[in-house]
């Protein structure tokens, strides 16, 4: 336990940074934040407002269901990177394949690189240094339940160390999602992250980030913006009802041309839990863009954490 509890006393400021990075801590206390994490960038631009986008291999990451609304070749990956605080680094791929019945299967890998720490006796003095990572597997498969109205699965194989402790879990994610294209509305729900740990750090039992998500998609009209309203992890416990909503995120997606999107979003409990004192500054706050190249899309976006610092994340998607 020597290790583990250096690892906890001597890298406060990297659980800070790993907090705000998901957007919220909340009053849920769980192992595998990483999870919470917007693993591709267009999903970061739009403030985390995700679970009701439609068309996008990655949203094997938070609502299943939304790969049945695949559009154009009959496969579609995407690998990207995110810039995290420090020397924390994360990516992910992820890929979605059309079946002869017209379901979709998909496939996602997430990772966190934590960097390397000083390990320390109770004196200060310094033994030598240690690492810590996450990943997580993820196996979906989606379908169409009647017209407009699309279901997803998935299966998660989780995986974290620090040192010499190691703890896996498994869990499962489903989501719903409804497109009425006639009014340019698409709905979303999706519960990711719902399991149990398989093996422990050092024989206590913890929690999975369970996250009970709502959102809808609206394309305005007369206008090329789609925007984005989320709730998420509505399944923490709050003092009132009405807090549980707090943790909204909305995002807009402007087609500025066949070749440029331009992104925003904000993250309402990103904000609320970087203020420092009054002052917030720009957290919570996320930019992006997105080009289309020859059957590519680059996507970027930027996401600040106020005066604690600023996020990147760089994807590239393409479909054959």
């Amino acid at each position: 336990m020597g290790i583990l509890s250096t690892f906890m006393r001597r890298s406060t400021l990297f659980c800070v940074c790993a907090a705000v990075s998901v957007g919220s801590a909340g009053a849920q206390t769980s192992a595998y934040r990483f999870l919470l994490n917007d693993a591709s960038a267009r999903a970061a631009a739009l403030g985390g407002s995700f679970v009701a986008m439609t068309d996008d291999p990655n949203l094997v990451f938070v609502n299943p269901a939304g790969l049945h609304t695949l559009t154009g070749p009959d496969r579609a990956v995407s690998f990207g990177f995110f810039k995290n605080l420090l020397d924390v680094n994360a990516g992910y791929a992820s890929g979605a394949l059309h079946l002869y019945n017209g379901a979709v299967v998909g496939a996602g890998v997430i990772y966190t690189n934590y960097g390397s720490f000083s390990e320390r006796d109770e004196l200060g003095n310094e033994l030598g240094s240690f690492s810590a990572g996450d990943f997580a597997l993820i196996a979906g498969y989606a379908d169409e339940l009647s017209p407009g109205l699309s279901y997803g699965v998935n299966l998660r194989f989780i995986y974290s160390s620090i040192a010499g402790y190691r703890s896996t879990a498994a869990a499962s994610d489903a989501g719903l999602l409804y497109v009425i294209p006639e009014n340019g509305l698409t709905l979303g729900a999706s519960l990711t992250n719902l399991g149990l740990q398989l093996s422990t750090y050092a024989g206590t039992k913890e929690n999975l980030p369970l996250d009970f998500s709502v959102g809808v998609s609206k394309q305005v009209e007369h206008l090329p913006l789609l925007l984005n309203l989320n709730f998420r992890q509505l399944n923490v416990d709050e003092s009132s009802f009405f807090r549980r909503f707090r943790r909204f995120a909305i995002g807009g997606e402007f087609t500025a041309s066949d070749v440029f999107r331009l992104r925003f979003g904000f993250d309402n409990a990103r904000r609320q839990d970087l203020k420092i004192g009054q002052s917030a500054g720009l957290a919570g706050f996320s930019v992006g863009a997105g080009v289309l190249v020859s059957g590519y899309r680059f996507d970027y976006a930027f996401t600040s954490l106020g005066k604690v610092g600023t996020l990147h994340r760089v994807n590239i998607t393409l479909g054959f």
